[in-house]
């Protein structure tokens, strides 16, 4: 059976999983566990699991399931999977066109190849990253779609001044449960950006990174309004938000803060938090209006 996008993303962030926690060989992987921290189904995590078997990372474990084969493995498949630079520049080429409407609504895939003059491998890599990164899909028969984004700097505005009603509420929703092994996930990905990961990090992966984390945050208010409306800002603001990235040094130091927040909410401190939370995305609506002025 060939992978789909979400099982091939799914096998990068057990990968990540393994390399974050300093797994070992022989350090088993339950299913249940890593459907609830990637917040999927227990069918996709196995299959994804099923595949980075076939490649050597995992292996049977004795007591069922998979347990860590190849440690090694998992550190090359990592590698692998980061975007060239070129890959990178034609990606963000392209997420360019279509936030300024030089692109048309509807392609096909070998419009893309033409334009972009790309080969049949990096035409099917980066259509599979737009179709997970939920800008583009698949029409019925040969054709793309791509789906609505921010294109306005206003209403990239706009979409912070939302989150800010939205994030800090969530934080003192009455149903508020903490999801612990996910948020001390995120706060390891904070602290390994803080600790140098910011300065090799590209772009998209730094969003997602990010934006995963306030994702992560917010799914513990239990409130699928909440949920729903910041999961659908991020698809939107995506592209818009690659021009807005900080230089580095800025970025860290918005790190340092999630780092901060993390703790308050793993600490109970909701309120705190929600304050704190108030603080970090004012600061952060304004610096990227700096960046935005120093573009211009």
């Amino acid at each position: 059976m060939q992978p789909t996008p979400l099982i091939n993303a799914l096998a990068d962030q057990i990968v990540s999983h393994i390399q974050t926690d300093s797994l070992e060989v022989g350090d088993r992987l339950i299913e249940r566990k890593l459907a609830e921290q990637f917040r999927v189904s227990r069918s996709p995590i196995r299959n994804a699991m099923k595949l980075l078997q076939d490649i050597g990372v995992l292996r049977q474990s004795d007591a069922g399931g998979y347990e860590i084969a190849d440690v090694r493995a998992a550190e090359r498949l990592s590698l692998e999977n980061v975007s060239s630079e070129e890959d990178e520049k034609i990606y963000l080429t392209i997420a360019d066109d279509r936030l300024h409407e030089r692109l048309p609504e509807r392609i096909t895939a070998s419009e893309l190849q033409r334009r972009y003059d790309l080969t049949k491998g990096q035409l099917s890599k980066i259509l599979s990253r737009m179709t997970n990164e939920g800008w583009i899909e698949r029409l019925p028969g040969n054709g793309w779609e791509f789906l609505p984004v921010l294109t306005s700097l206003q209403a990239y505005e706009d979409s912070y001044r939302f989150r800010l009603l939205i994030e800090p509420a969530a934080l003192l929703e009455p149903n508020f449960k903490l999801n612990r092994p996910v948020l001390e996930r995120c706060r390891r990905e904070q602290e390994w950006l803080v600790n140098g990961g910011i300065w090799d990090v590209q772009d998209a992966k730094l969003f997602e990174l990010n934006s995963g984390m306030h994702e992560a945050i917010i799914e513990c208010c239990n409130n699928s309004f909440f949920i729903d409306a910041l999961k659908r800002l991020d698809r939107v603001r995506r592209l818009i938000d690659y021009r807005q990235m900080l230089e580095r040094e800025n970025a860290r130091s918005r790190c340092l803060e999630h780092v901060e927040l993390l703790d308050l909410v793993l600490d109970g401190k909701n309120a705190e938090a929600a304050k704190f939370m108030t603080r970090h995305l004012t600061d952060l609506s304004r610096l990227k209006t700096i960046a935005r002025e120093k573009r211009a």
